[in-house]
Order: C-alpha cells, then sequence, then structure tokens
C-alpha cells in the first residue's frame, strides 16, 4: 500500500494549530442555534416557520458577508481577515444583552446576523487555509481533521445549552391563553434572560482568540501552484471551473439539510415519541428529588427533568455522532479515498432520512439521530474537492463555497413551512432530497476539469 502524504508539515504545525482553534469556536454559533430555536420558539409562541427564521438571519449573515470577505481577504491575507472576523462576532454576542433585554425576537435575530456576519469571514479565510499548510494530496484529510474540532463543539455547545439556556418551563397553548398580560410578559422577560450570562461568555472566548492570533505568526502560504491557472487564460474565472460551481450547489444542498435536521431533532422528538419523554422525565425529576434535594442547583440544570430537556439529549446525541464521525472519517481518508468515501456518507444519511420518515417511534428518533454521524465529513470534502486546480482563484472559491452555506437558511425555513402544513416527520422530505445531490457530487460532480496547458507547451508537443 503506498504511503499516504503528511497531514501537514513541521513549519506550520503551531499555525495549522491556532487555526484548527477556530473550528472548535465558530461551532458554538453555529449548534447554539438547534437550543435557541425550541426555546425562543415557546418564548414568543412562534409557529415552526417562524421560529426557522433564526437560521435564515444566522445564514443569511454567512451568505451576504462571504464575498466581501473573500475580496478582503485577497488585499489583506489570512491573518487579518480572521481578526476581522473574530471582532464582528464579539459584536454579534454582545448584542444578545440588550436583545434579551428588549424582549423583541427580532433583535435576536440581528445578534444573530451579526455574529454569523463575523464566522463567515472566519470560514473564507480559516477553511482555504488549512488546505495549503501542507501537501495538496492531504489537503481533503487536513480539512476533515481540522474539522473534527468544529465537531467536538457540536456535540459540547448543545449540551451546555440545553443545561444554561433551556429552562425546562413550558406552557401548552391553553395554559398560556389562561394567563394574564403582565403573567406572559413575566415569563417571556425570564425565558429571554437565559442567554444573557452564556452569550457573555462567549463574547469573552472570541475576544481572548482574537488577541492569541494577534500575537502569533501565520505565514501568508500561497496556492498550491499545480494546475494553477493563468491571469490571461479562459479559466480566470472561477465560474469557469464546472467542479467548483457543482460543489457550490453540493454545499447548499448539504448545509441546508445538515441545519434543517439539527434544527427540528428536538421538535422532532417530541413529536414521534411524546409519551417516552414524559417517562423519562418523570424519572429525572424522580432522582433530583429522592436522592439529592431541589436545592442540588447544578445537577437540577444537568439532568434532564422535563420533557424539553430530555429531547434536547437526542440532538446532542446527533451531535456527538457528527463528532465521532469527523475524526473517524479522517482516519478511514487514509485508505479511502475522498470522494467515495462521501458518496458511502451521503447514502447513509439518505437511508437513515427515509426511515425516519416512514417508521415511528424510538426507531425513528434513532434513525434521525445517526444523521449526524453521516453528515460529518461532507461539509469539509465538499470544500476541498471543489476548491482542487483553482489556484490563485482559491480565496475567490472559498467565498462562494461560504455563500452556499444560505442554504442553511432556506431548507430549514422549507422545512418549518411543511411541518406547519402537516407534521414535522413530513418535512424532512426536503433533507433526503438534498442528499440526492450530495451523492451525484461525489460520484460524478467533483471531477475537475483537466489542467490548462500553456500556449507555448501545447505548441511543443504539436511539434513532437
Amino acid at each position: 500500500m503506498p504511503q499516504s502524504a503528511p497531514l501537514t508539515e513541521q513549519k506550520y504545525v503551531v499555525p495549522f494549530v491556532l487555526v484548527t482553534s477556530l473550528f472548535f469556536l465558530w461551532s458554538i454559533g453555529v449548534n447554539l442555534n438547534d437550543v435557541l430555536i425550541p426555546h425562543l420558539k415557546k418564548a414568543f409562541d412562534l409557529t415552526d416557520f417562524q421560529s426557522s427564521f433564526i437560521q435564515v438571519a444566522f445564514f443569511g449573515g454567512y451568505f451576504l458577508a462571504a464575498f466581501p470577505a473573500g475580496r478582503l481577504m485577497e488585499k489583506i491575507g489570512y491573518k487579518k481577515g480572521i481578526l476581522v472576523g473574530l471582532l464582528i462576532c464579539a459584536a454579534g454576542t454582545l448584542l444578545f444583552l440588550p436583545a434579551a433585554s428588549s424582549r423583541v425576537y427580532g433583535f435576536f435575530l440581528l445578534a444573530l446576523f451579526v455574529m454569523s456576519s463575523g464566522q463567515s469571514f472566519l470560514e473564507v479565510s480559516a477553511n482555504p487555509y488549512v488546505t495549503v499548510l501542507g501537501p495538496a494530496e492531504s489537503s481533503e484529510r487536513r480539512l476533515n481533521f481540522a474539522q473534527s474540532f468544529n465537531a467536538v463543539g457540536a456535540a459540547l455547545v448543545p449540551t451546555l445549552g440545553a443545561a444554561f439556556i433551556l429552562s425546562g418551563i413550558e406552557y401548552t397553548p391553553t395554559q398560556r391563553a389562561a394567563m394574564s398580560p403582565q403573567q406572559v410578559q413575566a415569563y417571556i422577560t425570564s425565558e429571554a434572560n437565559t442567554v444573557k450570562v452564556p452569550y457573555l461568555v462567549i463574547t469573552g472566548i472570541f475576544l481572548l482568540v482574537a488577541a492569541l492570533i494577534y500575537f502569533a505568526h501565520l505565514p501568508e502560504v500561497q496556492p498550491h501552484e499545480k494546475d494553477e491557472p493563468s491571469g490571461n487564460s479562459p479559466k480566470s474565472s472561477v465560474f469557469n471551473h464546472s467542479h467548483l460551481i457543482k460543489g457550490v450547489v453540493a454545499q447548499f444542498f448539504y448545509v441546508g439539510a445538515q441545519v434543517g435536521v439539527g434544527s427540528f431533532v428536538i421538535r422532532f422528538v417530541k413529536h414521534t415519541m411524546p409519551d417516552t419523554l414524559e417517562d423519562m422525565a418523570g424519572w429525572g425529576a424522580q432522582f433530583l428529588t429522592g436522592n439529592h434535594g431541589a436545592q442540588a442547583s447544578f445537577l437540577a440544570r444537568m439532568i434532564p427533568n422535563s420533557p424539553e430537556k430530555m429531547a434536547a439529549l437526542f440532538l446532542v446525541a446527533h451531535q456527538t455522532g457528527f463528532m465521532i464521525g469527523r475524526f473517524s472519517g479522517s482516519w478511514m481518508m487514509r485508505r479511502i479515498p475522498a470522494p467515495r468515501l462521501l458518496s458511502i456518507f451521503g447514502l447513509g444519511a439518505l437511508l437513515c432520512v427515509v426511515i425516519g420518515i416512514v417508521s415511528s417511534g424510538f426507531v425513528a428518533v434513532l434513525a434521525i439521530v445517526l444523521v449526524g454521524y453521516f453528515n460529518s465529513i461532507m461539509f469539509p470534502t465538499i470544500f476541498a474537492l471543489s476548491l482542487k486546480n483553482l489556484g490563485a482563484l482559491t480565496k475567490r472559491g472559498s467565498s462562494l463555497l461560504v455563500m452556499s452555506i444560505i442554504g442553511g437558511a432556506l431548507i430549514p425555513a422549507a422545512m418549518g413551512r411543511i411541518s406547519d402544513a402537516s407534521d414535522i416527520q413530513v418535512a424532512f422530505v426536503m433533507p433526503l432530497i438534498c442528499y440526492l445531490y450530495v451523492i451525484y457530487f461525489a460520484v460524478r460532480g467533483y471531477r475537475p476539469n483537466p489542467p490548462l496547458i500553456a500556449p507555448d507547451s501545447a505548441a511543443a508537443a504539436e511539434a513532437k
């Protein structure tokens, strides 16, 4: 068996470690949304469609900021671009404090939009930067490894978010209708205020990492020169690279599917097995009362004792599978070509969604939880395959791929609309369609056009 290319080179180890830390960091914003959706849904009495505006605002920021980020990156380089992104992220998370005080749903959406605009800068800079911090042959594996730490955050953040944001206090429509306006406002105030401390802590983390990056040495590495398009060639536009365009479409559908599934895992579990959740929550409440008493506030936060918190455990399991898949996928890529592994994981995700739609109870829930594992390698693999042979156009191609993250806004909104019209289980037909295109990209669409032969080289070849 041929020796695989090393993950990176010794001279790039420190920059690689620092930039990899960013992948963990921006997982906070993305994955807290899956907790915010059910939390703000109950606080502001939203429909599934209205609650999906959280993802619309978040990924709308990604979309609108990505192209300016790519152009700015070409002028100021990777390090300054990362610093700009971190400072914008900190401004967005800080806005959660006045948003909670105002108790206005639209203010929360604005805060999410600003934070995600900063994360767009981080994505546009960090993803392509990782692909060039080492041999071209191991770029897909390197990006999958770096993204594995994003998956660690994906598993950890929902656990902490459920513990410190979800109150476990939930009223039925009948109970809420019987409440006085003052009681409703007190309830909204209490629920809105639970986000203040978590997002203040996140602001501090963004600023700390910005300080570390500022004082660190990050070399401005050039894209791999192999097959680099000439500035005067017909390939000097990213739109002439068909595999990149197909990759943008694949990334649109993948992100839409990943965010759509993650956004509605809690909703799916509550819809599919409500009686089981009630029983499981009762066990949690009995454990707290019988063994530790109500004064054990930390245990009361960490041990699920309501259907809402119990359903959040399945989201944690979903994201834990995502983390395991990232690390195991990076290891498997040493022996299995990236496109083939992507097609296998795409088929796995497709099968799980089909089972989730046609079955019921715990079987349906387990299938949707397992989708997290199969989602794991898709984003970094599509990203790296799409940037093949772009050379000097890598940063611009990266901005297009980050713009495609708008799928995370549109697909969940479509799922919310379908859920309101029928039920959440039927809405999972949208991810099913998305995975079909990902499989197509993995089988055929990823193949780059043959590299251009320079005119002088072509003439010399004909002379021979």
